[in-house]
């Protein structure tokens, strides 16, 4: 009969949700839940009652000879030793004279990048610059396109001067610096009172030109923009690094007591050096 009983199929009894006006609350609470929260509940308030017992009973004169040993801070909580030994000071002189050497590591690394960085163009009042580095480049190879007519030859050259337009301006990067463009360049060639379909190759030519020396005033003031960023983020980073060095070098001096300092409680002293 048991088995007929679980052969049926029986109602999914879902758990209720959460109404909509209240899904700001978060999940429904259920039973379990509500029996875990009490629990933990009781627990914390029998811990409680208990420690306010001990509060009551507490006896002001009791005395124990761990109390002389142990101490507390200004809001009367115990202070105990954690278990770690601490360091001799022959090996804090050590570890401080590796990071010394580690940190002067970064700062030759630093150097050389700066180094590089500014042989790759000269400064000159601070305002123009001349990027160096491009004259050794080699010249790349001519390609040679035959053409069945004139037509096709004039549509050849223009669309191989389009090609060339990003490699040339590259080349040009470094020639002069971003504001030294001439006036005529940042405007288009004159074609007023021409018909467009009148126009010649040769004004092609200089419209194209033109287009080649706009890309090429762009490229040049963002890569001047990116290079003076880095530059003056390395300056920084050397600046910091030797300033570091010099700080590493103060506390192994006072710690081998070669130099004066600040003691904790903030009263300057120096090395009485023996007389000549």
């Amino acid at each position: 009969m048991s088995s007929m009983r679980n052969a049926v199929q029986r109602r999914n009894h879902k758990e209720r949700s959460q109404p909509t006006q209240r899904e700001k609350w978060g999940i429904l609470e259920k039973h379990k839940d509500y029996s875990l929260r009490a629990k933990d509940y009781n627990e914390k308030k029998k811990r409680l009652k208990i420690l306010r017992e001990k509060a009551a009973e507490r006896n002001p004169d009791e005395f124990s000879y761990g109390m002389l040993s142990s101490k507390t801070d200004k809001h009367g909580r115990k202070i105990q030793d954690r278990g770690n030994s601490s360091l001799s000071l022959d090996a804090v002189k050590l570890l401080k004279t590796q990071d010394a050497g580690y940190i002067r590591t970064v700062i030759q690394q630093t150097r050389k990048m700066r180094e590089k960085l500014e042989q790759g163009y000269l400064l000159v009042n601070g305002e123009s610059v001349k990027i160096l580095g491009n004259e050794g480049r080699a010249k790349a190879g001519q390609h040679l396109v035959f053409a069945d007519s004139r037509k096709e030859q004039e549509s050849l050259s223009l669309t191989q001067g389009k090609k060339d337009l990003r490699s040339s301006a590259e080349d040009s990067l470094g020639q002069g610096h971003p504001g030294n463009d001439t006036e005529h360049d940042s405007k288009p060639p004159s074609l007023v009172g021409k018909d467009p379909r009148q126009l010649t190759l040769r004004k092609e030519k200089a419209l194209l030109a033109w287009e080649q020396r706009r890309a090429v005033r762009k490229l040049r003031q963002r890569g001047h923009g990116t290079r003076q960023s880095k530059l003056s983020a390395l300056k920084a980073r050397e600046r910091d690094l030797l300033a570091t060095e010099q700080q590493l070098g103060n506390q192994r001096a006072r710690m081998s007591n070669s130099i004066g300092g600040v003691n904790k409680a903030g009263v300057k002293w120096k090395v009485r050096e023996r007389k000549r």
